[in-house]
C-alpha cells in the first residue's frame, strides 16, 4: 500500500500538473555536481558500494531520488542532498544521467566460471524479464549491466534481507530471497562484466 501511495505521489510530482516541462540536461549536469563526490565524474563511481549512475534509465533515477527524498529509501549520505532537490531538479538529473554513456567494463573477466554460474542464475531468476535482454534496464527499472560488482552484491543482499525498499521492492525481494550467497556473488560478477 505504501509503495502504491509513493507511486501516486511520484507520478504527480514528475508530471507537476497538466503542463509537463521538458527536462533540461544542462541543468541536470550542473545539479549533478552535488553527486560527483560519490557517484563520480560522468556518473561513473570509483567509490566502493556506490553505484554508477551513467546510462541509468531516466525514470529509474527519478524514482530513486523521490524514494530517498520521501524516506522510503534510506541512506545517510543521500538524505541531506535529496532534501535540497525540487521536482524539476529530479527530472533534470534523470535526463542528465540517462544521456551519459554507460560505464565500460573495468577489466577482462578474471573468472569466467563464476560468470557462467551468474548467467545461469540470471536466466533461472528471469532477470531479463524486467532488466531487458541486455540488462540495460528500461523506464523505472535499473541498468545492471556494467554496474560495480560489489555494489550489485550489496544491493542483492539488501533486497534479500528486506533492508532495501522502494519501487520494485516486492519483485526484487521475491527474486533475491531464495538466492544463495554463491548465486549472489556469481550474478553480481556476471552482470558487472557485461
Amino acid at each position: 500500500m505504501r509503495n502504491a501511495l509513493v507511486g501516486i505521489v511520484l507520478a504527480s510530482a514528475i508530471a507537476g500538473g497538466s503542463a509537463v516541462r521538458a527536462a533540461d540536461i544542462a541543468a541536470g549536469k550542473e545539479k549533478a555536481e552535488l553527486c560527483v563526490g560519490c557517484h563520480g565524474e560522468g556518473g561513473i563511481s570509483q567509490m566502493e558500494n556506490t553505484p554508477s549512475l551513467a546510462a541509468q534509465p531516466d525514470l529509474f533515477i527519478q524514482w530513486q531520488l523521490v524514494f530517498f527524498r520521501a524516506g522510503t529509501r534510506k541512506n545517510e549520505q543521500m538524505q541531506p542532498i535529496v532534501e535540497q532537490l525540487n521536482n524539476e531538479d529530479i527530472r533534470n538529473l534523470g535526463a542528465y544521467y540517462a544521456s551519459l554513456p554507460p560505464p565500460k567494463t573495468p577489466k577482462p573477466d578474471d573468472n569466467p566460471d563464476l560468470s557462467t554460474k551468474g548467467a545461469q542464475a540470471a536466466v533461472g531468476r528471469r532477470c531479463a524479464a524486467c532488466h531487458m535482454d541486455t540488462y540495460a534496464g528500461t523506464k523505472a527499472v535499473a541498468r545492471v549491466a556494467g554496474q560495480r560488482e560489489e555494489y550489485l552484491v550489496k544491493a542483492l543482499r539488501d533486497y534479500k534481507s528486506g533492508v532495501r525498499a522502494g519501487g520494485a521492492m516486492a519483485a526484487m525481494a521475491d527474486v533475491a530471497f531464495p538466492l544463495s550467497e554463491e548465486e549472489i556473488e556469481a550474478l553480481a560478477h556476471y552482470l558487472a562484466h557485461l
